[in-house]
């Protein structure tokens, strides 16, 4: 997954509330604030970078969509310029860098220990001031040209999706509060039906904090919804769902978003997630 943002990462770290192993919910409730944002198979057709040969794929795809921070590699799934699902099979040995080439690392709850990530450790070219950059496929050079090639971390990808994801009614949760097959009811998507089954997670859903699964975006323009301070009513695993909305739905109104939150995908000379990550 994606499951999902690395820009509102820190907005997410006041909100999304870090669980104890024994806090999993085992009978249905509302449960409040709560960090609502979204996801979904990141676009090939949005990046710039040139193609390069991909491993476990047999082709050449470009480079800043296998492996900079809004690509394949951090949100876990993605669309090829064919229209084929593709997505990241292993991860490799390499972590994430900043702009500048250096490691940085999450704590998971939204800090990064050198700020946002731009790139996989690995699979870049190293500009002579010192930044992160790669070859256009245009021609030219995203940040200077590049001056040292970094290998690639030994990242692999594959053909699909990484799960049967359903649009608008998966979504992906922290385990350790909301179980697997649980039923989650978020008023702001009752346009959509409500109802969501928890199937999906990843190293930046922590706590009170889900990612809904949805499709892409029309344009870069268009960053999703984002919900930093949600209402949700959880279902648990062999426990009856109501049919309808649940009981209380009505208290409270949906809430509007607010701003964006899923990271613009493609480094466009800003950094922006999330079952890769």
């Amino acid at each position: 997954m994606r499951r999902g943002a690395v820009i509102v990462l820190a907005l997410l770290a006041s909100v999304a509330l870090a669980a104890p192993a024994d806090a999993v919910i085992r009978k249905s409730k509302w449960v409040g604030r709560v960090a609502v944002t979204e996801y979904y198979p990141v676009p090939e057709k949005w990046f710039v970078g040139e193609k390069v040969d991909t491993p476990g794929l047999g082709g050449e795809h470009r480079i800043d969509w296998l492996y900079s921070a809004r690509g394949v590699s951090m949100e876990g799934d993605g669309i090829d310029l064919d229209g084929n699902k593709v997505h990241i099979d292993d991860l490799g040995s390499g972590g994430w860098v900043d702009q500048r080439g250096r490691s940085t690392s999450s704590d998971g709850h939204g800090h990064w220990s050198r700020g946002a990530p731009f790139w996989r450790a690995g699979g870049y070219w190293k500009s002579a001031g010192g930044w992160v950059t790669f070859p256009l496929d245009a021609g030219g050079w995203f940040h200077g040209e590049g001056a040292r090639f970094v290998d690639p971390p030994g990242a692999t990808f594959a053909p699909g999706s990484s799960r049967p994801l359903t649009p608008y009614k998966s979504v992906a949760v922290d385990p350790d509060l909301i179980a697997f097959g649980s039923r989650v009811y978020i008023q702001e998507y009752k346009d959509h039906g409500g109802w969501f089954v928890a199937e999906d997670t990843g190293g930046a859903i922590q706590g009170r904090h889900v990612d809904v699964f949805r499709t892409p975006p029309a344009t870069l323009e268009d960053h999703g919804n984002y919900y930093p301070n949600a209402r949700i009513y959880v279902v648990p695993p062999g426990k009856r769902a109501p049919s309808g909305a649940p009981p209380g739905a009505g208290d409270q109104e949906p809430a509007p978003p607010q701003g964006g939150n899923t990271p613009q995908p493609g480094p466009t000379g800003s950094t922006g997630g999330t079952s890769g990550g």
